[in-house]
């Protein structure tokens, strides 16, 4: 008979994820993850197998979260426009009112793996894609309702402004001044017209 866990996985996952996403996967080693997670190594190995693997599963569940908060975030207003407002300012105000300048888990690991290792190339690349269908299926809203122009292109838009997304959650990580990011929120918004 199997030894029964002592440890809820997603209570462990969920700091194994935090630690990552503050420090990055080489910088972090395995004594800060038995430190943060509070169990020990063979019990790491025993349910996620090696950091890698750790990793995997803590970035797969980052994803899949922000997925579903960007979704949920762009479908509570039904003004298309405010909705883009709403959501790109909030992404701003978070780093500014937080001033942790962790970013994004997912873009940080296309930073900081991506160009490395291609199965970590493969997940932040579909997650972006992801991402551009959520965007995309927001600005198809707006252009069926008519808050958009008929002729916009929602694939192209879309993937624009998921471009300008990542560039903005980048450059967050070195606080700039507070008037430049807005002028950049301004102009990128202005593409839906």
């Amino acid at each position: 008979m199997g030894r029964i866990r002592e440890f809820n996985e997603e209570k462990v996952l969920d700091a194994a994820m935090q630690l990552f996403w503050e420090k990055g996967y080489e910088a972090t080693s395995l004594s800060d993850l038995t430190s943060r997670m509070g169990i020990q190594r063979p019990a790491i190995y025993s349910a996620f197998g090696g950091k890698e693997e750790l990793f995997e599963a803590a970035l797969r569940k980052y994803t899949m979260f922000h997925a579903s908060l960007i979704r949920t975030r762009l479908q509570s207003n039904p003004s298309v426009k405010e909705a883009f407002r709403t959501f790109f300012e909030g992404v701003v105000d978070e780093e500014y009112t937080q001033n942790t300048r962790k970013g994004c888990f997912c873009i940080n690991t296309m930073v900081e793996l991506a160009p490395h290792d291609e199965k970590f190339e493969i997940l932040t690349r579909e997650h972006q894609m992801y991402l551009s269908v959520i965007f995309e299926e927001t600005i198809q809203r707006g252009i069926q309702s008519g808050e958009l122009e008929a002729d916009i292109d929602a694939k192209a838009l879309s993937q624009a402004l998921i471009v300008s997304l990542i560039g903005l959650t980048v450059i967050m990580k070195s606080h700039p001044k507070r008037s430049f990011v807005d002028n950049t929120i301004k102009v990128t918004l202005a593409l839906l017209k």
